[in-house]
């Protein structure tokens, strides 16, 4: 369910069309993305837009209740992760509910991204600089 106002329109109107558990999927450069998923492609070049401002534009649009990571995002990336993390619990408390986070194994990751309603393409390079977020409702 959408909050605000995104300029990109294929990411505003996934967020609009979303119900209850939808997943979408925001990923690195390097993520593959399946043929039958609808992709978003945001990148423009190396670190352009990165991962954290496409989490950023996106919070400020969906209300989530779950977040999937791949584990190894924590001993790989993890100042990417920490930052990740300190998002999801500022969202957290900003809408006054608790967001499931789950680690799964990268592999189990890129599998389960073929659920997602759409992914997102950012022009991040920082390994397992991924998530898929799993839409709550705003009631």
């Amino acid at each position: 369910m959408k909050k605000n106002t995104l300029l990109n329109s294929e990411l505003s109107y996934v967020i609009a069309t979303l119900g209850h558990t939808d997943e979408i999927t925001i990923c690195d450069a390097g993520l593959p993305i399946p043929d039958a998923s609808q992709r978003i492609d945001l990148a423009l070049i190396q670190g352009i837009p990165t991962f954290i401002d496409t989490v950023k534009a996106t919070l400020a649009e969906m209300q989530i209740e779950g977040v999937i990571v791949a584990e190894e995002f924590k001993t790989v990336s993890p100042k990417m992760h920490d930052e990740l993390m300190t998002l999801i619990a500022a969202e957290e408390a900003q809408c006054g509910k608790s967001i499931t986070v789950s680690y799964i194994p990268h592999e189990e990751f890129k599998i389960h991204t073929r659920e997602s309603k759409a992914i997102v393409r950012t022009g991040e390079c920082t390994p397992y600089a991924n998530v898929i977020f799993q839409s709550g409702v705003v009631f």
